[in-house]
């Protein structure tokens, strides 16, 4: 692995394998970009928002590499492995209300497609996804369970900081300790890791739900 949108080792290694093409997808950093595209190469720049704009850019990653058919199947592959998370989400009488963090400082919401998975899982987004929000904001919203997965992070962020925000003392995910971390790869790449992000949402929301039903 020789970087990503958001860290790059080395231009020269990448302009060594002699690309025909160089896919970089959100979140992006300007100085990386910036130093890939110093040089001539084909730079295909994605910058998906949905779960229907995903697989619109793996249809078109398909065509442009001559694997239409695979993208498609792939496609028939995460739909159906979502659908089988939604239908065992349907079991629950309740949606979880959840905030998923995908930056701290500042705060910012983890992307749309987040949030139709948190649905899918049988959670509930409770602020606008992909958006700036203030501490104020979110404990407002209330959420039963709070979801950090930091862009470029993997599993690194802490929630002992999260409990401490004073202005979350009277959330009910603080009060009853339901702040996790996902991989920031499962949740923020935009393509098959999702459906492991899915699974992971859902265990942790099934279990924010079922204590919350033993109360």
């Amino acid at each position: 692995m020789l970087g990503d949108s958001w860290h790059m080792e080395s231009v020269e290694d990448i302009l060594r394998l002699k690309p025909t093409l160089v896919i970089g997808s959100v979140p992006y950093k300007q100085e990386t970009v910036a130093k890939l595209l110093e040089h001539p190469l084909n730079f295909l720049a994605m910058n998906p928002r949905t779960l229907s704009d995903i697989e619109a850019d793996i249809l078109l990653i398909g065509a442009l590499t001559q694997r239409a058919a695979a993208a498609s199947r792939l496609i028939r592959q995460m739909r159906h492995k979502f659908a089988a998370i939604a239908n065992k989400s349907r079991r629950t009488k309740r949606r979880v209300r959840v905030y998923c963090e995908a930056w701290p400082n500042p705060r910012i919401s983890s992307p749309p497609w987040v949030a139709e998975l948190v649905r899918i899982c049988g959670g509930e987004m409770v602020v606008p996804a992909g958006k700036s929000v203030t501490e104020e904001e979110v404990a407002a919203a209330q959420p039963e369970a709070i979801v950090l997965a930091w862009a470029a992070t993997g599993d690194k962020p802490d929630p002992r900081k999260t409990y401490e925000v004073k202005a979350w003392r009277d959330v009910a995910a603080i009060r009853e300790r339901h702040v996790h971390v996902v991989r920031d790869e499962l949740l923020n790449t935009p393509g098959p890791p999702l459906i492991e992000g899915a699974r992971a949402l859902y265990r942790l929301l099934h279990s924010a739900n079922q204590l919350r039903g033993s109360r």
